[in-house]
C-alpha cells in the first residue's frame, strides 16, 4: 500500500534543544537501583539498561524480545506476568531504526513495572509475543496498522482501527493529519470465524451472521460475527474501528493543553477521569505538582465520575438483557451528578474541566452542600437497583456463570478494573499507585469469584460504595483553601485582570498561547484508575510545545480482546449479557 501523496513536515528527531533540559524523574535512584537488579535477573548480552528512566527500562535485541518477555513472565522472583502495554514510536531519521516498539508489564506479586524498547525497521519483523503474552494480540495488530510494523508468528495480523482499504499508515510522522480514505461497503472486511467448538450429532444447519454494528447491544460501533449451531456460537470473531477518532495522531498536531479536550472523549461515562490522567502525566514531566484545592475536586470528581460510569454500565447491560426498570433507578442518580460537573465548569459529558496545573475555574461556593446531598442520596439507588437485580431469578440465570474467564487467562490477556478483579485479582492502581492522595483515605478493594457476568456485576455495585466511603471521607475533611492551578507562567495562564493591567502578564499570556507549555525532553507514564481498570498515558517530549507522542493505554482495548473466546459454547442471549458487563466505551476502545 502505497503512503499518501501530501507530506507534512518532518518533525525535529535530533538532538535535544540546548535551552531545554532533560526529564530527570523523581525517585531516579531507587529506579536505577531496581534496573540494575532486575538486569542482573536476566543476565543476559542482548539486554542494555537505559538509566535515567521514570521506569526499569531496557533496550533488547529484536531477535530476542520473546526469550526476555518469557524470563520476566515466568521467573519465580520477578513475576512479570500482566502485559500491560505495547505500542510503536516513529523517529524517521533514526540510524539504528525506525521504529521502536515498546513493552509495559506489570507484576502483581511485587507491585512492580518493567518497560523493554525494541528497536526495528519496516523491513525488519520483530517476533510476536503471543506465544508468552495473548494480551498483546490486539496491540501487535495496532502497531501494525499504525506503524506498518510487522511481528513474525502472530495468527491474524491485519488492520484493527481502520478498514481494510486504508492506504498507508496514520501514526507514521510523514502521515498527513489531514489525509482521509472513505470506508465505502466494499471495503469491510470479509471475516470468517474459526468454528472452535465442534458439536457432535447436530441437527442444525451451521450458520455465520453479522452481531451489530445495527443491533441496539453493541451501541452502533462493534461487529461481531458469530458461526452459529441453532442457538449456540461454534465460532466468533470481533472487528472494531467503526469511532477511531485519532487521538493519538491529534495530540502530536496540538499543544499539551489543547489535547485535554480529546482525553473527554475516550471513556465518556467517566471523561473527567481522563482529563486528571492526562493532566498528571504532563505534570510528572514538567516536575509540578498542582494544588492541594485542585487536587481534592479532581478526587472527589474522578469517585462521583466512577460511580456514574458503573450506574451507566450496570443500568445499560441489564436494558440489553430486557429489563427496563433499571435503566430509570440508575439513570437518575447519573443525571445528579452532571448536575454537580455542570456547577463547576458548566458543561456535562464532556467537562474539559482539568488543565495542566490545576482546574479551569474554582467550583461553586455550594460545591460541599452538592456533594453532600449527593452523597446522602446515592445509597437508596444501589440499594434498590441491587434488590431489583440479586432478589429477581430470571436475572440471576442470565448472569450466573455465563461469560466467565479464568484468572489466569484474565491476567494473560492484560484485564485490569473490575474485570480482573472480578476474577480475584485485588488490582487497582489507587492503592498499588497512590496519586492525587489516594494513599491517606481509607478504603477497600472489592472482589469477587468466578469472573463472570455476576461477578462483573456484583464487583461494580459494592465499588460504588466504596467510592461513597471515599466521598464521605472527603467531605468530612473539608475543601481546602487556595488556588487551584499552579502560579507558574510557563504553565498557567495569568489571571485575567493581570493581563489587562500588567505588561509582564501580558507577555507570559502571549507565550503560553503562542508557544504554548514546552515540557522537557524525555518520556514517562502515568496511570489512573479508570471506570474500566488501568488508564495510562505515555508520552514523549522532545521539548517542543506539542507533544511528540501521547500513547493512551485504554483498559477496555485489553479487556474486549477476549470476548470472542468467552462467548464461544454460550449463546446469543448469553454474549448480550456478557458484552454489557464488559463495559466496552467505543471512544476508549478506538480512541
Amino acid at each position: 500500500m502505497s503512503t499518501p501523496t501530501r507530506f507534512s513536515s518532518m518533525p525535529y528527531t535530533g538532538p535535544a534543544p540546548t535551552n531545554r533540559k532533560p526529564f530527570v524523574p523523581a525517585g531516579l535512584e531507587a529506579i536505577d537501583k531496581r534496573c540494575d537488579e532486575i538486569q542482573a535477573k536476566i543476565a543476559a548480552p542482548y539486554v542494555t539498561a537505559v538509566p535515567g528512566q521514570d521506569l526499569p527500562t531496557f533496550v533488547v535485541e529484536r531477535e530476542k524480545i520473546v526469550d526476555v518477555l518469557r524470563k520476566l513472565k515466568e521467573d519465580t522472583e520477578l513475576r512479570f506476568e500482566l502485559p500491560i502495554d505495547l505500542f510503536g514510536v516513529d523517529y524517521p531519521r533514526r540510524p539504528e531504526g525506525r521504529f521502536d516498539v515498546v513493552y509495559q508489564l506489570y507484576s502483581i506479586k511485587n507491585n512492580d513495572r518493567v518497560r523493554l524498547v525494541v528497536h526495528t525497521d519496516e523491513d525488519k519483523p520483530v517476533p510476536s509475543s503471543l506465544p508468552v503474552f495473548q494480551g498483546f494480540d490486539w496491540f501487535e495488530r495496532e502497531a501494525f496498522d499504525m506503524y506498518g510494523i510487522r511481528f513474525d508468528g502472530h495468527y491474524n495480523l491485519r488492520r484493527i482501527l481502520t478498514h481494510e482499504m486504508f492506504q498507508g499508515h496514520a501514526l507514521r510522522k510523514d502521515y498527513d493529519p489531514a489525509q482521509r480514505w472513505l470506508l465505502t461497503e466494499k471495503d469491510v472486511a470479509k471475516i470468517v470465524p474459526v468454528v472452535e467448538h465442534h458439536p457432535e450429532d447436530s441437527d442444525f444447519e451451521q450458520v455465520t451472521l453479522n452481531l451489530g454494528p445495527s443491533h441496539p447491544a453493541t451501541h452502533g460501533t462493534l461487529r461481531i460475527v458469530v458461526t452459529l449451531d441453532g442457538e449456540k456460537i461454534i465460532g466468533a470473531d470481533t472487528e472494531i474501528g467503526y469511532l477511531h477518532r485519532c487521538f493519538e495522531k491529534m495530540a502530536e498536531t496540538h499543544t499539551y493543553q489543547q489535547v485535554i479536550p480529546f482525553t473527554d472523549r475516550l471513556n465518556y461515562c467517566s471523561a473527567i477521569i481522563n482529563n486528571v490522567g492526562y493532566s498528571l502525566a504532563v505534570e510528572k514531566l514538567l516536575g509540578i505538582e498542582a494544588p492541594p484545592r485542585a487536587q481534592y475536586i479532581r478526587l472527589v470528581l474522578s469517585e462521583f465520575m466512577r460511580i456514574a460510569d458503573h450506574l451507566v454500565c450496570i443500568a445499560t447491560n441489564v436494558l440489553d438483557m430486557g429489563a427496563l426498570t433499571n435503566f430509570w433507578y440508575l439513570y437518575q442518580p447519573r443525571e445528579e451528578i452532571y448536575q454537580l460537573v455542570e456547577a463547576c465548569c458548566g458543561a456535562r459529558l464532556l467537562p474539559t474541566y482539568t488543565r495542566i496545573g490545576g482546574l479551569s475555574v474554582d467550583a461553586p461556593a455550594n460545591f460541599l452542600d452538592m456533594a453532600k446531598a449527593l452523597v446522602k442520596k446515592l445509597p437508596s439507588h444501589i440499594n434498590d437497583a441491587e434488590k431489583l437485580l440479586l432478589r429477581n431469578r430470571i436475572f440471576l440465570e442470565r448472569v450466573d456463570g455465563i461469560g466467565a474467564i479464568t484468572r489466569e487467562s484474565a491476567i494473560n490477556h492484560g484485564y485490569t478494573g473490575p474485570c480482573l478483579r472480578a476474577t480475584g485479582v485485588p488490582y487497582d492502581v489507587r492503592k498499588a499507585k497512590p496519586y492525587i492522595g489516594y494513599d491517606t483515605y481509607d478504603f477497600d478493594i472489592p472482589v469477587a469469584e468466578g469472573g463472570d457476568t455476576l461477578a462483573r456485576t456484583l464487583v461494580r455495585l459494592e465499588e460504588m460504595r466504596q467510592s461513597l466511603r471515599i466521598l464521605h471521607q472527603a467531605i468530612e475533611r473539608g475543601l481546602p483553601a487556595g488556588p487551584v492551578i499552579v502560579d507558574d507562567p510557563y504553565v498557567a495562564l495569568p489571571p485575567k485582570e493581570k493581563v489587562y493591567n500588567e505588561m509582564e502578564s501580558l507577555i507570559y499570556h502571549f507565550k503560553l498561547i503562542m508557544h504554548g507549555i514546552q515540557p522537557p525532553v524525555g518520556e514517562t507514564y502515568f496511570a489512573v484508575e479508570g471506570g474500566n481498570g488501568e488508564l495510562g498515558y505515555h508520552i514523549v517530549s522532545d521539548g517542543s510545545k506539542n507533544p511528540y507522542r501521547v500513547r493512551v493505554r485504554p483498559p477496555c482495548f485489553a479487556v474486549y480482546q477476549a470476548f470472542r473466546k468467552m462467548i464461544v459454547g454460550q449463546t446469543i442471549a448469553d454474549a448480550i449479557a456478557t458484552l454489557g458487563s464488559l463495559n466496552i466505551i467505543a471512544g476508549e476502545l478506538d480512541r
